[in-house]
This record gives structure tokens, sequence and C-alpha cells, in this order.
């Protein structure tokens, strides 16, 4: 069985003291055991969250990480100082970083490995632009990155991961890929790691939607059979909302 998780991304929002009451309300919501809830507040909130979590189930991640493991570079956070704040993921080449912070893909090779080598598990993020599916090129795209940014690993390591498809015209615009649209690309992602690692890993790997996921659809789009579960974004800055997303298995 693979992992059911939701995972919130919580963007540069909240402030602190509406980031820890956010995550007391979830701490203390009715929850379904085998569910993985996931949240990922920006950098200076995350020791703060994973200490008002630590008697729950909920596990938190990291937004970014950097390439390089230490040393003179200002303004970067190494995966190992995540880490040893109580970080358990990291989301790796979110579409935002791809397009405002112009990550490429052997970039982000290095943030998978320093994730990995610091038991760290990247949430590991592809998808094309607009532009790119209405020129055909969406399968083409989500290949290179996929074959780009992951698969260098062992089957191990690969295992250790996690991936999250985005349909970059889908996020933030209200607009949601159908849920043929959503399993066919799934099902194309599981089918290049099969070919790359065979069937039983690409049956064990969790691949989850990242499109403007929300209570109203989320119970569909969970009910895919390549879809096994929500990188969340503006949802999971309402506890009732990623509650509601996270029961809707």
């Amino acid at each position: 069985m693979r992992d059911k998780i939701v995972a919130g991304n919580w963007k540069m929002n909240k402030k602190l003291e509406e980031a820890l009451q956010l995550v007391k309300e979830l701490a203390v919501s009715e929850i379904d055991s085998s569910i993985k809830m996931i949240v990922i507040p920006p950098f200076p909130f995350i020791h703060s969250v994973v200490n008002n979590v630590e008697n729950s189930t909920i596990k938190v991640g990291a937004q970014n990480c950097a390439i390089q493991a230490s040393g003179a570079y200002t303004g970067e956070v190494a995966a190992a100082m995540l880490k040893s704040v109580g970080a358990s993921y990291i989301i790796v080449g979110h579409s935002e970083r791809r397009l405002y912070f112009n990550e490429n893909n052997s970039e982000l090779v290095e943030k998978v490995n320093q994730s990995l080598k610091n038991d760290l598990t990247p949430i590991y993020c592809c998808g094309e632009l607009l532009e790119e599916r209405e020129s055909n090129n969406h399968f083409k795209v989500v290949e290179s990155q996929i074959n780009e940014g992951l698969f260098h690993l062992s089957k191990e390591e690969l295992l250790k991961s996690v991936i999250a498809y985005e349909p970059v015209w889908a996020i933030g615009t209200g607009v949601t890929a159908s849920s043929e649209q959503a399993q066919e690309m799934h099902a194309f992602i599981r089918g290049l790691i099969a070919q790359k690692y065979g069937q039983e890993t690409a049956g064990a790997i969790s691949i989850l939607y990242g499109g403007s996921c929300n209570p109203k659809n989320a119970k569909e789009l969970f009910a895919l059979p390549d879809v096994d579960g929500g990188l969340i974004g503006g949802a999971s800055l309402k506890s009732d909302d990623f509650v509601a997303i996270a029961n809707s298995f």
C-alpha cells in the first residue's frame, strides 16, 4: 500500500502566532491514522511548529533547501540545519522556485541529494506551464524533469522520495485539472518509474496532485488510481479546509 499524504505548503504566509494557532487546531482534529499529514511552514516557524505538534502524528517540512551542505552562502539554509530543528520533509523544485528563482533540474539534483543525505524526504515537484500543455509538450516536459532530477537515484533512494505533479496552469488560478488529466499524468509518471526501476518500485512510490486541490474536489481526485494525495497550497492555511481534504480519501 502506498502512503496517503496531504502536505500543506504555506508558502510565504502567516505570522508566528497565526502559524501556531493553525497547528494547534490541526493537532486536535480527527484525522484517519492511515493518512500522513505534513505541514510546511516558512523557515522561521519550523522549530516552533515542530514543538507544537510533537504529541500528534503531524510531520513538518521545509519549503526549500540549499544546494550546498554548509559554508559562506548568506541567506541560504542547509538541509542539515532543517533536520536539526525537526523537519522531516523538503519540497524540491516547486513550480514557483523554478519560475521565480530560475531553479533548473541540475540544481534540483543537488537538493534531492542533500535531502536524502540528511535523512529528509524530498517532495520532488514536476509539471508543465500552460503554453507547454497547449503545444502538446506536457509529457515531454514532465519526463525531462523526472529523468534529470530523480533518475540518478538508486531504487532504495527513490523509494525514500515523494513526487508531486503540479499542473502550473492550475496553481492559484482557481482552475483545476480534470480528473482525466490528473490521472493521465500521474499514470504517465508512474510508467516512467516502472520503465527505469520496475513495476514494484513504481507501485510503491506516492505521487501527489498539486494543482488547486480543495475540499470540494479532493474526494474525486484522491479516488483516482494513481493519485496518492495532495500538495496543498491555499486550502492548507485554514484548519477546517485542510482537515476536510485529509479526510477525503
